[in-house]
């Protein structure tokens, strides 16, 4: 029982606005037939081999990789990708002391995928787009590809490199600037940009965003875009059915009448396990993180914003022997929280020990 003489700092969380909606995504509902598994198939070996057979040394090669990753599913490519982009950085490495007549934008695309493949590329390669005083020339506004390329380049930057610093600068004043006077495609693209660049984004988001950009793009390659529709549309299915899975389990809970005192943000939980972990493979690992999100937002919200400090000097202690003996050490209201972190661990180390 809880001691109804103590003053408690309550937070009043406002409740969760999901409610019980994604319990409505019954098994039936997200279910992925096996005509959409056969041509997902068909259409990932068509992207495949196009990603084969496009020479590394390439802008094209540059152009559909990076098309990839923003779509969300180069995750079915990731051996290819990889492959690749050490061709392309060991090349670069190679010729790196020779002029070429790349542009601004072709240099900053594969600046950006060479890093994000975790392979230094140096920021010299920025160089000749800037004058005697370390400023990039004016000219380079004309370039809208080019300006974005560098725009997410910048943030690939690390300690020290003040080309991309300013480079960073440069392009957010004009990308700001001309923004409103250029055409819908790109002007979603740079809106999207200067919002939210990739590198800090999450992939899922970037995906959904980008494929609607992508439709408009003249120059849009249709199998790649039938591809990643049908991809989203599949693991959509997928996260639907799980969340609706796991809402089951934080009813069971019974988070309002137990847990009055901390905030309902479930949906939240998963979606940022879903940033970590999105593919398919990672079903379990999805589950496995929002739990453990969700027990420490509740165990967040005991220690701040309701418990008292004589009853968290035994409920500290208890956690760390985590041992259902300390159960009779702890205030009653603890005891739901203390039994779903047990079963929680308990729940881990089966699934670990069918593992091997």
């Amino acid at each position: 029982m809880v001691d109804p003489t103590i003053t408690r700092p309550l937070a009043n969380y406002h409740s969760s606005v999901w409610g019980d909606y994604f319990l409505s995504y019954t098994p039936q509902l997200t279910e992925i037939s096996s005509q959409e598994k056969l041509e997902l198939e068909e259409l990932k070996e068509k992207v495949r081999q196009m990603l084969v057979e496009t020479p590394d040394n390439s802008t094209q090669k540059l152009v559909l990789i990076d098309t990839i990753q923003r779509l969300g599913v180069a995750y079915h490519f990731v051996n290819e990708i990889k492959t690749s982009i050490e061709n392309i950085f060991d090349e670069s490495e190679q010729n790196k002391n020779e002029d070429n007549n790349d542009d601004l934008c072709v240099v900053a695309l594969r600046f950006r995928l060479v890093r994000r493949q975790r392979h230094y590329m140096s920021s010299d390669v920025f160089k000749k787009f800037t004058n005697d005083d370390g400023k990039f020339k004016e000219t380079l506004t004309k370039d809208v590809q080019g300006l974005l390329n560098l725009y997410e380049a910048a943030h690939l930057r690390v300690h020290g490199e003040e080309i991309l610093e300013e480079a960073l600068s440069f392009t957010i004043t004009h990308l700001k600037s001309m923004s409103p006077k250029l055409d819908y495609s790109l002007k979603a693209q740079v809106s999207e940009a200067l919002f939210q660049p990739i590198h800090t984004n999450v992939p899922r988001v970037v995906a959904r965003k980008y494929i609607c950009i992508y439709e408009n793009i003249e120059s849009h390659d249709d199998l790649l875009l039938k591809f990643a529709k049908l991809d989203f549309h599949i693991l959509q299915k997928m996260h639907q059915r799980e969340l609706s899975e796991i809402t089951r389990w934080w009813k069971d809970l019974d988070h309002s009448n137990k847990y009055p005192y901390a905030r309902d943000k479930l949906v939240e939980c998963y979606f940022w396990a879903t940033g970590v972990y999105f593919g398919p493979q990672y079903k379990r690992a999805r589950r496995t993180l929002t739990k453990l999100i969700v027990i420490i937002t509740i165990t967040d919200d005991l220690y701040d914003a309701y418990a008292t400090y004589d009853e968290l000097v035994p409920y500290t202690d208890a956690v760390e022997r985590c041992d259902i003996s300390a159960m009779d050490l702890i205030s009653s209201y603890m005891r739901p929280l203390y039994q779903v972190l047990l079963d929680y661990f308990d729940e881990m180390e089966e699934e670990l020990t069918k593992d091997g």
